[in-house]
């Protein structure tokens, strides 16, 4: 069994020599590689996400597939909203905000038509799923 580090590890491996395609469960999927600092560490942490887009926004929801508790990227983007991101063979960095209340909404609802298993997220959780905004810097 592969631990959720290996997958990752292997995920971003095959993005990077593949110019953002990728094979297996995001075979076809709009993914995008987050890197950014550590809440607590300071270390450079790179995470790949499925998005979509808000005009020339990128939108990454942050369900941890309906979790409990935030992801670790999600407090990273918190305590430091600069970050960088690459989609298919470009990279560039961005500044990362957490969308109010009825954007989160409208964007949440906009994410979930394009991925329809981010509507069972919602329900497998308590918390309300945080949206963040990613724009060029």
């Amino acid at each position: 069994m592969t631990s959720p580090t290996d997958f990752n590890t292997q995920l971003i491996e095959e993005f990077r020599a593949n110019g953002g395609e990728t094979s297996g469960p995001f075979k076809g999927r709009r993914l995008l590689l987050l890197t950014s600092t550590g809440a607590k560490s300071g270390q450079q942490r790179t995470t790949p996400l499925v998005y979509s887009n808000d005009g020339d926004r990128f939108v990454i929801v942050a369900s941890k597939g309906g979790a409990p508790e935030h992801p670790a990227w999600y407090h990273n983007l918190v305590a430091h909203p600069e970050a960088v991101i690459e989609v298919g063979t470009e990279k560039f960095s961005v500044h990362a905000s957490i969308a109010g209340q009825s954007e989160r909404d409208r964007l949440y609802a906009q994410h979930a038509a394009e991925m329809p298993a981010f509507n069972d997220y919602e329900k497998k959780t308590t918390r309300q799923i945080p949206v963040v905004i990613l724009e060029r810097a």
